[in-house]
């Protein structure tokens, strides 16, 4: 049953060449980087990006379809 939403749901993206805002939204969070004395400087953070759970499987399907 999911598996099958899944897949109509990654078809309607690439028949119809949109993609929704949902997947486009990402939340950033900056991890302060171990054992540095003065954070004043960008490379002292590290951002990471998590993505859509489901963002990430069409993203593979796609790719994968490429």
């Amino acid at each position: 049953m999911c598996l099958n939403i899944f897949v109509n749901i990654t078809n309607i993206c690439i028949n119809l060449g949109h993609w929704p805002l949902h997947f486009k939204i990402s939340l950033s969070i900056v991890i302060p980087k171990p054992n540095k004395a003065s954070y004043s400087s960008p490379k002292t953070f590290c951002p990471i990006f998590p993505l859509n759970m489901l963002e990430k499987l069409i993203n593979k399907v796609i790719r994968e379809r490429l």
